[in-house]
């Protein structure tokens, strides 16, 4: 049996001029699945964001808020970074 996978929840603000972006990484989902969850994410957090890179990015400083929300839909979350 395969172990469930644990979705990763970090910041960055590497190349970004400062601004900080919350990123949710290492999710096993295919690229239908990250632009649907993706679009949920944006709505509940009230803001903008993309998918790079099979990585979620989500505009703003919004980990705890991504936390819960992943939560609420069943995933495993483990928050990454400072």
């Amino acid at each position: 049996p395969r172990k469930p996978f644990i979705a990763k929840v970090g910041r960055e603000t590497a190349g970004r001029k400062g601004k900080a972006v919350t990123t949710v990484f290492d999710t096993e989902l295919d690229e239908a699945a990250l632009q649907s969850l993706a679009t949920v994410l944006k709505q509940k957090c009230g803001t903008g964001g993309t998918v790079k890179e099979g990585r979620i990015e989500i505009q703003g400083e919004q980990r705890d808020r991504v936390i819960v929300e992943l939560q609420k839909l069943g995933y495993q979350v483990k928050r990454v970074g400072g």
